[in-house]
């Protein structure tokens, strides 16, 4: 079974994470920083926005490939993914600043709806009255 979008959205999520520790990296190295943040307030936020990455992208690609499982990969699903990466890019860029940035607020916000969304679909794949759920095997046995 393939799911295209879970695939294709879990190698963007590789790449981003790949970014997002880069530039960490970058910083940890001038800065000879071994552990921490070593007081440096630009890798300070750059490591927040780093695990916040983590923190997010687990959830929203079990959501996606379970969704994708269950409906199959229709088009609003490959803009949510899209919008995902977007978010998921546009939260760091915005988090490098001292101060409120639009990239900031709109990277959290589209991410919340699309597992907002993902959420959503999830329980209408899980719950609509159209298809014919079949017992589990073990409970199948036993009537």
């Amino acid at each position: 079974m393939l799911l295209p979008i879970t695939l294709t959205l879990a190698a963007a999520c590789a790449f981003v994470n790949l970014w997002l520790a880069t530039r960490c990296v970058r910083i940890r190295m001038s800065a000879k920083t071994l552990h921490g943040d070593g007081g440096n307030p630009l890798l300070a936020r750059r490591m927040r926005a780093h695990a916040n990455f983590t923190e997010y992208a687990p959830m929203v690609l079990i959501l996606f490939a379970l969704v994708e499982l269950a409906l199959g990969s229709p088009l609003w699903l490959w803009i949510a993914a899209c919008a995902f990466i977007i978010a998921r890019v546009a939260h760091p860029i915005g988090m490098d600043g001292d101060s409120p940035s639009p990239a900031r607020a709109v990277g959290p916000l589209l991410t919340w709806v699309v597992m907002a969304g993902l959420a959503v679909a999830a329980l209408y794949a899980a719950y609509s009255a159209t298809r014919a759920v079949p017992a589990p095997p073990a409970l199948a046995a036993q009537v």
